[in-house]
C-alpha cells in the first residue's frame, strides 16, 4: 500500500479526539509553570496533585519535614481562584474546632451554626496524624459526601472541594494511626523524598534571590474554580475499554488473594484507578486510557489502602514493592 509523498509520520500516528482536550492540557502546563517558579525537582508530587485535583479526590502527602509537602499545596491552590483554609492538627483538636459549632444569638432569640474551616474549597490539614480519632472520624462525611451533618441539618460544600493532607512518617510522639476508613478516602498517596543534590543546590540559590520578596509573590493564578468542575465533566468522557476495566479489577482482587499482603484493597479503589486513568489519558491529551495510564494510576492509589503482613513489614517489605510485583503478574490486555 502506497503512502503519499507528502504525508509525514505524525500525521500517520495522528488521531482525532473526540473531545476537546486542549483547554484542559493547557491550563495543567500553566499551573505547572507556576508551580515550578518555586518547587524545585518534586514533579511526581506536583503531576499526582494535578491529577487528584482534576479526578475530584484527596491526597495524603507523606514526607519528613522540610521537602515542600505544604508550600507546594498551598501554592495550588493559589493558582486557582478559590477559597483556601488551613487546619493545623494537633492532640487536642475537637470535631467542632473543624466543622463548626452552634451559637446562641441573642438577636434572634436562637442558636446559629458558625461554619469552621473545613466549609472552603481547598482544604490545607496539615499533620493530619497528631489528632486523635474523634476528630480524624470527623472527616469521613465530608471527605466521601461533600457534605456534613449537624443537629440534623446537612450543609454541602462548595464545588470544588479537596482535602490535602500532610503527614510526617518517622515521628511517633504524640500521633495517632490514620483509621483504615480514612485512608481509604483519599484518592492518593504521595510519598514525598529529599531532593537530589542537583536540586538542593538550585533551592539554596533560589532562596538567596528571593531578598525581600515571598515565594508567594511569584505565584499568579492561572484558572477558576469553575473551570476545574467543567474538566472534571469531560474527564468523564474519556473512554475506557472493557478489557481495562477487567484488567484494574484484576489488580485490585489480586490484592485481597496475595500471601503477603493482611488487608486487600476496597470497591473505592478500584473507581479511584479508574477516575485517575481517565485523568491521566486526558493530561496526555487522550480521549481514551492505555494500561500505561492504569500502570500509573495503581501505586498511588494502592499503597495506602493495602496492609503488609507482621512477617513480610519484619523483613523490610513495602506494600508498594507488593502492589509492583502484583502490577507485573497480572497480565496486561493486548
Amino acid at each position: 500500500m502506497e503512502t503519499p509523498n507528502n504525508e509525514t509520520n505524525e500525521e500517520a500516528l495522528a488521531f482525532t479526539n473526540r473531545i476537546d482536550l486542549s483547554q484542559l492540557q493547557e491550563s495543567v502546563f500553566n499551573i505547572k509553570k507556576q508551580l515550578q517558579k518555586v518547587i524545585v525537582g518534586q514533579k511526581e508530587m506536583i503531576d499526582l496533585l494535578l491529577v487528584a485535583l482534576l479526578s475530584d479526590g484527596h491526597v495524603l502527602i507523606e514526607g519528613v519535614p522540610g521537602v515542600a509537602k505544604t508550600i507546594t499545596a498551598k501554592l495550588l491552590s493559589k493558582t486557582i481562584a478559590v477559597d483556601f483554609s488551613r487546619i493545623q492538627f494537633t492532640p487536642d483538636l475537637m470535631p467542632s474546632d473543624i466543622l463548626g459549632t452552634s451559637v446562641f444569638n441573642a438577636k434572634i432569640s436562637d442558636f446559629e451554626f458558625k461554619k469552621g474551616p473545613i466549609f472552603s474549597n481547598m482544604v490545607l490539614i496539615d499533620e493530619i496524624n497528631r489528632a486523635p480519632a474523634k476528630t480524624q472520624a470527623a472527616l469521613f462525611e465530608v471527605m466521601e459526601e461533600k457534605q456534613i451533618t449537624m443537629d440534623g441539618v446537612r450543609y454541602e460544600m462548595n464545588a470544588p472541594f479537596m482535602v490535602l493532607a500532610t503527614q510526617n512518617p518517622i515521628e511517633q510522639e504524640g500521633t495517632y494511626r490514620l483509621p483504615e476508613a480514612q485512608l481509604d478516602r483519599f484518592l492518593f498517596k504521595i510519598v514525598v523524598d529529599y531532593p537530589t543534590a542537583e536540586d538542593e543546590l538550585e533551592i539554596v540559590i533560589r532562596e538567596q534571590a528571593l531578598k525581600n520578596t515571598t515565594k508567594d509573590e511569584k505565584i499568579e493564578t492561572i484558572i477558576k474554580g469553575e473551570e476545574i468542575i467543567n474538566f472534571r465533566k469531560l474527564i468523564h468522557e474519556v473512554n475506557i475499554e472493557e478489557n481495562l476495566l477487567k484488567y484494574i479489577t484484576n489488580v485490585v482482587v489480586n490484592t485481597r488473594s496475595n500471601a503477603q499482603l493482611y488487608l486487600g484493597a476496597s470497591p473505592r479503589a478500584t473507581i479511584a484507578i479508574l477516575n485517575a486513568s481517565k485523568t491521566f489519558a486526558a493530561i496526555e491529551g487522550r480521549d481514551f486510557v492505555t494500561p500505561e495510564d492504569i500502570k500509573k494510576a495503581a501505586i498511588p492509589v494502592l499503597q495506602h489502602r493495602v496492609i503488609v503482613t507482621p512477617e513480610r513489614e519484619m523483613e523490610g517489605v513495602t506494600s508498594k514493592q507488593i502492589i509492583e510485583q502484583i502490577i507485573e503478574s497480572v497480565e496486561i490486555p493486548r
